[in-house]
């Protein structure tokens, strides 16, 4: 049967790759250590839980308004409002069916064939897909470790032409667990004014931050950055509610609108009763479970980075968000590990896989090709168990 060009077109998935690699040899009966998941290894809190048991029993089960609930579009724009200095009404949030979702249906709502799209470097892998089945252009802007892989306003400035629609932003970044400073973004933002670029400002992993880093949405920059910027966050991260498929957008009313028209097509609502858990997510207990979380990937984080800094030919900035280090691998490049020739990230992430049994994930899908990305959403005897690994198949 024909297949679309479309379709031939778009790559699965790097990430999802890796992993499903990995479950391959699992089930083969082969200890891996998996660094390639973009998933909390924390379950879903009780409450939460609890809270859709309650809605499916009450029938929660039948079509909603395409946009979702209006009980949980209120709650995230009390949410936004308190947490992120941000005020939406709920007819300018939309409810979609996870954060991918969100993307690709933001993507679709605004933009047009041959619009092109700024995306920093390093950039999630689904970004430049969705872009393309927008029928727009990814205009890469490569960005450097000097700079803490961050976009800066020159070349944000050099970037903007009379056919760029879109400017992504991604902080906390994945792949690159770096976040981006309020002083960084509102630069960022003064470059914008006066232009007609819109914003997606991905927010997913908000909650996840250390030190002494400080969050803030680009939407809060400034009343010109509110008006140009679409805001996507989620449940997946925060919540570990990853395979809930629950994500969100809050922006102006005419792409909401235009959001929810194409999602009345596309999928309808999302799943009814994980409605009702997400609102009861973000009560109460919502700072408890975060937190419990939260300083335990902070504490992983920071053995990861050590560990990999203490790596000859490895080096390793310290995450300040999300839960991945991305280190720059690139001066093992060129060597024969086990009759592996190790010319680039891919090499060395199949080659780590095949030999060693440790899966990470190679940075040129991310647009970064002298790094790879390791995940410490696992435990931390995982962690240990994985480095020594990597320490000892990097001596040979």
């Amino acid at each position: 049967m024909k297949i679309s060009k479309r379709a031939q077109d778009v790559p699965a998935s790097a990430t999802i790759a890796v992993t499903s690699r990995a479950q391959e040899l699992t089930a083969q009966g082969v200890d891996v250590v998996g660094f390639g998941a973009g998933a909390p290894d924390f379950d879903t809190p009780d409450y939460i839980k609890e809270a859709a048991i309650k809605a499916l029993k009450a029938g929660k089960t039948k079509y909603t308004a395409a946009a979702g609930i209006i009980e949980l579009r209120t709650a995230i724009a009390g949410k936004l409002k308190t947490e992120n200095g941000l005020e939406y009404s709920p007819q300018q949030i939309i409810v979609n069916i996870g954060g991918k979702h969100s993307v690709y249906e933001a993507m679709q709502a605004v933009l047009d064939p041959g619009d092109e799209v700024i995306m920093p470097t390093p950039y999630w892998v689904t970004y430049p897909e969705a872009i393309k089945l927008a029928g727009a252009v990814p205009k890469v802007v490569q960005t450097d470790k000097g700079a803490g892989y961050k976009i800066t306003p020159a070349q944000l400035q050099e970037a903007v032409t009379e056919k760029t629609a879109m400017l992504l932003i991604n902080s906390p970044n994945n792949p690159g667990g770096f976040t981006y400073t309020p002083q960084e973004l509102k630069a960022l933002a003064e470059v914008l004014e006066g232009t007609n670029v819109c914003v997606l400002s991905d927010e997913i992993y908000e909650k996840l931050v250390y030190g002494d880093t400080k969050f803030v949405s680009f939407a809060a920059l400034s009343e010109d950055a509110f008006g140009r910027t679409i805001t996507l966050n989620g449940f997946s991260k925060a919540f570990s509610m990853t395979g809930w498929r629950l994500g969100y957008a809050a922006g102006p009313l005419e792409v909401i609108k235009a959001m929810g028209r194409l999602q009345s097509h596309m999928t309808s609502n999302p799943v009814t009763f994980c409605q009702y858990a997400a609102i009861e997510a973000m009560g109460e207990p919502a700072a408890e479970a975060i937190e419990t979380m939260r300083s335990e990937f902070e504490r992983r984080g920071r053995y990861m980075t050590e560990r990999l800094n203490s790596i000859e030919g490895v080096e390793c900035a310290a995450s300040t968000g999300a839960f991945y280090c991305f280190p720059d691998v690139s001066s093992h490049y060129g060597r024969n590990i086990n009759g592996a020739k190790i010319g680039g990230s891919m090499d060395f992430a199949k080659a780590l896989l095949e030999q060693a049994n440790v899966a990470l994930v190679p940075g040129l899908p991310f647009g970064c090709d002298n790094n790879v990305r390791l995940s410490f959403a696992c435990s931390l005897e995982q962690i240990t168990k994985g480095l020594d690994r990597l320490v000892e198949w990097l001596s040979q």
